[in-house]
């Protein structure tokens, strides 16, 4: 099952070109940011153990050398294969991918304190666990940029993976909740020990699907029926794929009982319509359908109970967290509030890496993990983490604007939003502003199937990157059209630019 067929790339659109001389490719910068990254990891894991162990041991530097190591690779990969890609992305993401290291070994080092036991090795509990998916997932990442050298042959199998996201995303809601629910959401596949969550892949594949879709449908979702208030709203006849996802996206709130993935696929969808067709309406009724859709859950909830009181129970613990009926029950408001007790205890500088109690915070290592790392780090720490995530999705949206196609724009576009968005759902799920989600912070959380999904998106970005920022005969340049297109002859040219300059 796959989208219509196109003609082949030509070998210059395929990443397979030789460089140019005198055109930088950055990677020297890429190389350099990546160590003073990895000596901040260093520096954080010695801060960690002389705080909870009294002594830097002899073994501090271990954790972050095996990183370097394991980033070189991703680095050497990324100079061969995508020459031309954003500098500040990899070192960036590196960064937090190690810092998240460190912080669940310091929790590590923590537990076996306080059972007085010896210093875990580097390999041992979630620390250990977490290098191991690193690794995992930055092999995925190589592989990626090593068979996909041209992000416009993605759109060829459009139709295949946005089937595929949709079965993802619905497994879990099918399965028995021994199997797939955790902590109240049903978002997982759990066999014995092993665990996945299938929607985080999910991601990559929508997003591709809704890009090949909007490229090919943009012209007729621009058409506008009629103006209010200097707005044009699109005709009636092409709400169809809105409310498709609408419908979609409640199914999920339902009977996977997670409001942060219902509201990440669906607003993922609105604002790539939106910056498809630079229409404000999208946005409008999107947001009108969302949390009208949000309203009617929790009314129902209340009312019938059945598959909505879960939601019903959580819009309740936010409404109110301090509630004694609602901290005490089990599943309430408890952990909402030693977050926020955790966030305001770091104040502003927090009490250094280590000298916090972060276990007094159910899951800390995986939904909670910013608070944890707040009272540690304090408010200017969890800042210019956040600035780090921020610097990625900035760097995404830009190669966003500079590639050449519509497919790599849309694409890049809607990866960037999504882990922007990931980031407001979570922050906004611990600080009280929105509803608690099942939502992991990408690349701090422990857990393989968040890491693995967020490196994947990551290797695409940096495809559309090396595209946009490289030579027009890099692939970045060439048809508009989805999928690729072989060289035009010199009469078609004149045609060929009015496609690749079309709004």
């Amino acid at each position: 099952m796959t989208a219509p067929a196109v003609p082949a790339s030509s070998p210059a659109s395929t990443g397979e070109m030789a460089r140019i001389p005198g055109m930088k490719t950055q990677r020297n910068a890429e190389l350099g940011l990546l160590a003073f990254a990895m000596v901040l990891v260093a520096a954080y894991g010695a801060t960690v153990e002389a705080s909870r162990i009294g002594e830097i041991t002899p073994t501090f530097w271990v954790p972050a050398a095996l990183l370097s190591v394991l980033f070189l690779g991703l680095h050497v990969v990324v100079r061969y294969t995508a020459p031309y890609a954003d500098p500040v992305i990899i070192p960036a993401v590196a960064l937090i991918n190690g810092l998240g290291v460190g912080f669940l070994r310091r929790l590590d080092i923590g537990d076996a304190l306080s059972e007085k036991l010896p210093v875990p090795g580097i390999f041992a509990g979630i620390g250990g666990r977490q290098l191991a998916w690193t690794l995992i997932s930055l092999i995925l990442a190589a592989v990626l940029l090593l068979v996909v050298r041209d992000h416009k042959v993605v759109s060829r199998y459009a139709y295949t993976l946005g089937l595929t996201g949709i079965v993802l995303v619905m497994i879990p809601a099918v399965l028995p909740a021994s199997i797939s629910e955790v902590n109240g959401a049903k978002l997982w596949i759990r066999l014995g020990s092993f665990s996945i969550q299938p929607g985080e892949f999910a991601k990559i594949a929508l997003v591709s699907f809704f890009a090949y879709y909007l490229v090919r449908k943009r012209e007729v979702l621009s058409l506008a029926s009629r103006r209010v208030l200097g707005i044009d709203f699109p005709r009636g006849r092409d709400l169809g794929p809105v409310v498709t996802v609408w419908l979609l996206s409640l199914l999920v709130l339902v009977f996977e009982r997670d409001l942060g993935t219902a509201l990440l696929y669906f607003g993922l969808f609105i604002v790539t319509l939106y910056v498809a067709t630079e229409r404000a309406s999208w946005l409008i009724i999107g947001l009108l359908l969302f949390f009208g859709g949000v309203y009617i859950a929790y009314l129902l909830g209340a009312s019938v109970g059945g598959p909505f009181a879960n939601f019903y129970d959580r819009a309740q613990v936010w409404l109110n967290p301090f509630d004694s009926e609602n901290y005490e029950r089990l599943g309430g408001s408890y952990q909402l509030v030693q977050g926020l007790l955790s966030l305001g205890t770091g104040g502003l500088f927090g009490s250094g890496p280590g000298a916090g109690s972060p276990r007094f915070v159910p899951e800390v290592q995986n939904d909670f993990i910013f608070a944890g790392m707040g009272e540690e780090i304090g408010l200017f720490g969890l800042s210019a983490l956040l600035v780090l995530y921020l610097l990625v999705v900035e760097r995404g949206l830009r190669s966003a604007l500079a590639v050449r196609d519509s497919f790599g724009k849309l694409v890049a576009g809607g990866l960037s939003f999504t882990l922007g968005l990931q980031i407001f759902v979570i922050l906004g799920g611990i600080t009280g502003l929105i509803p608690l989600t099942g939502q992991t912070t990408p690349f701090l959380s422990s857990g393989g199937s968040s890491l693995m999904a967020n490196w994947l998106l990551i290797a695409m970005l940096l495809r559309i990157s090396n595209a946009a920022r490289g030579p027009a005969a890099s692939g970045g340049g060439g048809t508009d059209r989805p999928g690729g297109g072989a060289k035009k002859a010199p009469a078609q040219l004149h045609g060929a630019m009015t496609e690749v300059i079309k709004p």
